[in-house]
């Protein structure tokens, strides 16, 4: 059934648009300057467009783990990062860290998630990784609340 359409919300607020735009811009290149990976900066995008049931983000965020070389099984890997044998303990403690802000009305950040990403992070990567996991988030909410074109996945289904 096809949905009935919804605010161009770019059109109609393109300063706070234009806004996060540059939000996510300046956390990502913030990663980038603090030395954190690319690939794991798609794993994160990934996990949380899976939890958010944002399929025109986790499409995009996919194709473009696939430009950069990632393997078919490490993308698959993203949903059950925990048995992972290919994903690395800061992969693994990224992966967390971000379900956690992610599902943060579940039971905020626990303190194990917050120490263990900590322990394989150093601050100013640690930092950088709130900010591309909380604007991500946004960014996916947005898709969806709008249903801008692809975005509409239920999130159950996405989070399974």
């Amino acid at each position: 059934m096809p949905h009935a359409p919804r605010i161009m919300i770019g059109e109609v607020t393109p300063d706070v648009s234009s806004a996060m735009d540059a939000l996510h811009e300046a956390a990502f290149a913030a990663a980038d300057a603090a030395g954190v990976e690319p690939e794991l900066l798609q794993l994160v995008k990934i996990r949380a467009s899976q939890i958010n049931g944002c399929s025109l983000s986790l499409g995009r965020h996919v194709r473009d783990a696939r430009a950069t070389g990632q393997s078919e099984q490490r993308i698959r890997d993203t949903r059950a990062w925990r048995n992972s044998k290919v994903l690395t303990r800061r992969e693994q403690a990224a992966l967390s860290l971000t379900e956690a802000i992610t599902l943060v009305f579940a039971g905020q950040v626990p303190d194990t998630v917050y120490a263990e990403a900590a322990r394989v992070f150093d601050e100013t990567q640690l930092a950088a990784l709130i900010w591309a996991a909380t604007v991500i988030n946004a960014r996916n909410r947005i898709a969806v609340a709008t249903r801008l074109e692809g975005s509409g996945a239920p999130p159950a289904a996405a989070a399974s």
